[in-house]
């Protein structure tokens, strides 16, 4: 029998899922897609010859080996852009990664970050007096935003009347981060316009910290440019739009990602308010069970074989952080969640929220730190937490989060 229309190959499930890993309509919930890849295997073909890094000890084990590079992620994800992101050491290797991560690092010490509390618990505290007094809030605008957008900008020395400014650029960008095929045309634009308006913004803060030196992170590295570090312009406005950008937008995610996990399962919230110890291991629980991230790439620079794969130089991969997080054969009831999870005494494969090797997290103390005191604060001085309406998502996937989260809050 005949037809004028076209034959159209049916997908596959594993085809589907791959569709639908990063599909905006189901943004809210990708992990049943995480599930179907995993099910196929450690690695499943993806796009553009890459293949996507499933499950938890693959993903681990390429992400520890410094064999395998991070410097090619904005060629495959963005290279047909027409605006080059400045280099960040997010994006480079030895030795240019080990100097401008190691000026960066003394902002990050323990130290420092121990000393950041007090600046934490006083903001947390004062959000929550008006969260509590209105009772029913937006909580990403109430909370998740002001709080790591605060740190952060306090941190680097942006003035307070500029920090709503430095969020809309950030918002932008973060979108931008996902693979260019992705975004629409006036996206790719906004990305664009995102990119020219950091530049602009930060470039005149580092022009005037030279001038005018502060106690803050801008001075730092401008005095280390200074004092002989090779540290050119385009690296540091490079180093400080990572700084921005991953400094508060996944953190925004993180808290957001946290209270919707503690809604969803008042029983492990009343156990965070009966065990505040408990705080912060349930920070750690809340990354590996809804990461803020959900992927990165590697592209290998030498041979070698993984569960039976056979990787050449030039090969690349898109490692799924959110689905190795979730792979049952790394945790036992893996889309359960439970605050005590990383508790004392009890043993758990790590997450790799914040990644491993060369590459961890620069500011994962921060957001750690971050993180737990929202959650002794919500232990303390809230009864109890419900959604007011199903949270809507971004369309990101590589910094995933909600586009709103309107809860409804009572007090102890």
């Amino acid at each position: 029998m005949s037809s004028d229309h076209p034959v159209v190959e049916e997908l596959t499930p594993v085809q589907l899922a791959v569709i639908e890993s990063v599909a905006p309509h189901l943004r809210h919930n990708p992990y049943r897609s995480y599930e179907v890849l995993r099910g196929a295997g450690p690695f499943v073909p993806g796009p553009h010859d890459m293949h996507l890094v499933t499950r938890h000890q693959e993903a681990q084990t390429i992400m520890q080996d410094a064999r395998w590079s991070h410097a090619e992620e904005p060629q495959l994800l963005h290279g047909d852009s027409d605006v080059e992101l400045p280099g960040s050491f997010l994006w480079m290797e030895p030795p240019d990664h080990t100097r401008l991560r190691g000026l960066v690092s003394k902002a990050f010490t323990a130290r420092t970050i121990s000393g950041m509390r007090e600046r934490a618990e006083q903001l947390v505290d004062e959000l929550l007096d008006t969260m509590l007094a209105e009772r029913e809030v937006d909580l990403l605008d109430a909370l998740a935003y002001p709080l790591p957008l605060t740190m952060v900008c306090e941190l680097l020395g942006v003035p307070a009347e500029e920090h709503e400014h430095v969020r809309e650029i950030s918002t932008s960008i973060a979108r931008g981060l996902d693979p260019d095929v992705l975004l629409s045309p006036d996206e790719l634009a906004a990305r664009t316009a995102a990119v020219y308006a950091f530049l602009d913004f930060f470039g005149e803060l580092v022009e005037q910290r030279r001038a005018d030196p502060r106690a803050d992170l801008i001075t730092a590295l401008v005095q280390a440019d200074d004092a002989g570090a090779k540290l050119t312009s385009n690296e540091l406005l490079g180093t400080l739009l990572i700084l921005v950008v991953a400094g508060h937008e996944t953190t925004v995610n993180l808290i957001g990602n946290g209270v919707l996990a503690l809604i969803r399962n008042p029983e492990e919230f009343e156990r965070l308010r009966s065990f505040p110890e408990l705080c912060e291991p349930a920070v750690d629980e809340v990354l590996r069970y809804d990461a803020p991230v959900h992927l990165t790439t590697r592209t290998a620079h030498a041979e070698m074989t993984i569960a039976g794969h056979t990787f050449v130089p030039g090969d690349a991969v898109i490692v799924l952080l959110a689905s190795a997080n979730r792979d049952p054969l790394a945790f036992p009831d893996a889309d359960r969640f439970d605050i005590s999870r990383y508790a004392r005494g009890r043993k758990a494969e790590r997450h790799l929220s914040f990644g491993l090797g060369l590459h961890y997290c620069l500011g994962a103390p921060l957001a750690r730190l971050e993180m737990s005191v929202v959650l002794r604060a919500l232990a303390a001085r809230v009864g109890s937490m419900s959604l007011l309406e199903e949270p809507p998502y971004r369309p990101n996937v590589v910094v995933r989060g909600m586009s709103q989260l309107r809860v409804r809050l009572d007090g102890r």
